[in-house]
């Protein structure tokens, strides 16, 4: 079982009351470059919307229908149709027929000088208007096709964002037909819906034309992520940022989540093009958002339409000019090329992942990135919206299956296709759930395998050699404060955390889980900085050598709202290195005294004296994000196993040192650390801790390296870590 660490942090080290605490808090300031990870866009709705989509259970399926041939069907009326939930039959209350055109408009003339918006309201017919946003009513959108044109702007750089933009505007002067209807959205640092669904060619190009091109490019070369070259025998530093990645692609796929979030509004089909220049897989993989991600699209009959910003791209060996010589033996052995290679193909991957379960299609390899939204007009020409009040009105958050079908008496009842999405999931009522619902929703989160994100998760997985054959593997998990609901009771903002996490070996075996449930009590003024605050918990377990699984989730009881993570992890077998044997490398920006922790920390003093990370009555809080301000201290600490013994002297010879570097620039050298005795409450261990101020670092990316040397052992090593400094 886990072990638990028991004590409560607030960012500004001050200690908050927390009498009924059964688990380690964290409360930080939460990093403004990962912000909008962490936004939830809950649809913007307003009272000209459709009655039926916002204020009834009125489920809507939109359906196509196809002969034997692959011929659209068009001529069906509401008889024709049958529907089922769970296999019992649905009275439809709701029935309408799509037919969209595919005849491009006429092009737009460049002759003419483009006229400015006033230039147009003043043109336009009596009651016309060109605020879009406000004209939203149901028979606004009947026969339309809704067209979603989102750029990631954090993943191409100025090049690619300039061809994502030019085709945009290609497609609207040329190929954009008088049943399209066109909404444009960005994510740089947040996600913005900076256009809703509207037919006005000239306002849409005139937005894109003041699209400022470059905005978020330096993020792109964040989002790349890779390995240290296994071809580069050089010694020198080789960027691996894998860990810190993750952060980068979770924020992707959820821009991706909230956009399909805020088109769940409308019940017509929806294609979302999105221009990227690809989504890379991450050392720690999250598979709980990408599910996350292809869920709200299927809920919201949202189809995802990834465009590759790159267009087709012939990798040349080695890098072009953009990047630095290969150094190493890479380029000899191929290990070079190899890798770029297959994180172009991973890249690529999650594209066609995204398209695939959401029913689009990926359009990757090809110069011309209009053909991708052509596809989306071509795929979404004739549909059937079907809508139904279910009579299971059971509010259990379950998944609903459906099927739709044609009427016995129908002439095509026997040889027609018929698409549609094969499901939803039920709403929920927390508050009225028993307790026995509750563990039963908790239950079936962890084994039903549908991932959560309504509390948004982020997870860090280390280890530390404490015998021969075992290591203690500290797991620190960070909750988005804002998500967290707090209740006034007796004078405080009080709310409960669920905490579960499953571990399994490579068989699937169950060989450790934990199972918390903690109580918060916050000030009115400290409940009110949550927003710009996350929660942090604790806990640990102790396992042999192997690669395992992490199942995660977090409840907060007030409103149900929970969040799953999933990562894979190993735990390396040290005995069999032949280098320096290195635990994880953690950096933090925060320790806390062990003093100040409240609960059953308190008294398990024997637990925290071999706790590696609590040191002079100090425990150092690993920063999940790796994000830093200027004004905090960059804290590293790291330790080394079985290092070589003076025969004479029974002592080791270590040396460690840290180095900041900034691209090829070296930003910061610290001075060397020497260490010629072993630790006390483990055999054979070395500590190394370093504080690095960060008052004269440049806001950017960089790497950390450590840099350590075996005097007697002659071995050295020079692990790497990516973080991120902000003003």
């Amino acid at each position: 079982m886990f072990r638990r660490k028991k004590d409560l942090h607030f960012a500004v080290n001050q200690l908050i009351s927390l009498a009924e605490s059964k688990a380690a808090l964290a409360l930080c300031g939460l990093a403004l470059l990962f912000a909008a990870a962490f936004a939830w866009f809950a649809p913007s709705v307003s009272a000209q919307e459709p009655q039926f989509v916002v204020n009834t259970k009125l489920v809507v399926v939109n359906v196509t229908v196809k002969d034997k041939s692959g011929r659209l069907v068009t001529n069906l009326k509401q008889e024709d149709f049958q529907i089922l939930e769970d296999g019992v039959p649905q009275k439809i209350s709701v029935f309408e027929r799509q037919e969209l055109s595919t005849e491009p408009m006429a092009p737009l003339s460049f002759a003419t000088r483009p006229q400015t918006l006033e230039e147009r309201a003043a043109a336009a017919p009596a009651g016309a208007s060109v605020n879009t946003q406000a004209a939203r009513d149901p028979a606004r959108y009947q026969n339309k096709r809704l067209i979603g044109l989102f750029f990631d702007l954090s993943s191409m750089d100025v090049l690619e964002q300039a061809r994502a933009q030019d085709a945009a505007i290609k497609f609207l002067q040329s190929q954009m037909t008088a049943a399209d209807m066109v909404s444009i959205m960005t994510f740089s640092s947040k996600f913005k819906t900076v256009v809703d669904f509207t037919d006005d060619r000239e306002s849409l190009i005139a937005v894109l034309r003041k699209m400022a091109t470059g905005e978020g490019a330096d993020l792109a070369a964040m989002s790349t992520t890779g390995t240290a070259d296994e071809g580069d025998d050089s010694g020198s530093f080789v960027a691996d940022d894998t860990e810190f990645n993750i952060f980068n692609t979770d924020r992707k796929l959820t821009a991706l989540e909230d956009a399909a979030h805020k088109l769940a509004a409308y019940p017509e089909k929806k294609a979302l093009i999105y221009f990227s220049s690809g989504i890379q897989k991450t050392g720690i993989e999250n598979q709980s958002q990408l599910k996350a991600t292809v869920n709200a699209a299927v809920r919201s009959n949202v189809a995802f339409y990834p465009v590759d910003a790159r267009g087709l791209v012939a990798l040349i060996p080695g890098g072009d000019a953009s990047t630095a010589s290969v150094r190493g033996t890479g380029m000899l052995t191929g290990t070079k090329v190899a890798s770029l290679r297959a994180s172009f193909n991973d890249s690529q991957e999650t594209l066609y992942t995204l398209a695939e379960d959401t029913g689009g299609k990926a359009l990757l390899d090809v110069n011309d990135l209009t053909l991708g939204i052509q596809q989306a007009q071509e795929d979404i020409r004739s549909y059937y919206t079907i809508g139904y009040y279910p009579q299971n009105a059971a509010e259990d958050g379950k998944y609903r299956r459906i099927k739709v079908q044609l009427a016995p008496s129908s002439a095509l009842a026997k040889e027609a296709k018929l698409e549609f999405r094969n499901g939803y999931y039920a709403g929920k009522t927390f508050a009225k759930f028993t307790s026995a619902d509750k563990e039963r929703q908790l239950e079936e989160a962890l084994t039903l395998g549908d991932p959560v994100s309504e509390l948004p998760l982020a997870l860090e997985v280390d280890y530390f050699r404490v015998a021969r054959d075992r290591y203690f593997v500290p797991i620190s998990v960070k909750l988005q404060g804002s998500a967290v609901s707090f209740a006034k009771k007796n004078g405080k903002q009080s709310t409960a955390l669920d905490f579960i996490g499953q571990v399994r070996d490579a068989s699937g075996k169950l060989v450790g889980g934990v199972r918390d449930q903690i109580t918060v009590k916050l000030t009115d003024a400290d409940a009110e900085k949550l927003d710009q605050r996350h929660l942090e918990y604790d806990t640990g377990l102790t396992l042999p050598p192997g690669k395992y699984s992490l199942l995660f989730l977090a409840r907060e009881d007030l409103t149900g709202k929970m969040g799953t993570f999933e990562t894979k992890f190993t735990v390396p077998d040290l005995s069999a290195n032949k280098s320096v044997r290195l635990s994880s490398v953690i950096l933090s920006n925060q320790k806390e005294a062990v003093s100040a922790a409240v609960g059953e920390a308190d008294n398990n003093k024997k637990l925290m004296a071999n706790h590696p990370l609590v040191q002079d009555g100090q425990k150092m809080v690993p920063s999940i994000t790796r994000v830093f301000r200027k004004d905090q201290t960059l804290y590293v600490y790291f330790e080394v196993y079985d290092p070589g013994i003076d025969p004479e002297r029974k002592t080791p010879d270590m040396v460690a040192s840290v180095e900041l570097m900034q691209g090829a620039r070296k930003a910061f050298v610290s001075q060397p650390s020497r260490v010629n005795k072993l630790g006390t409450s483990r055999p054979g261990v070395v500590a190394f801790n370093f504080q690095v101020p960060l008052t004269r670092m440049t806001p950017g990316e960089y790497i950390s390296q450590v840099d350590v040397i075996d005097e007697f052992g002659k071995k050295f090593a020079f692990p790497r870590n990516a973080f991120v400094v902000l003003p």
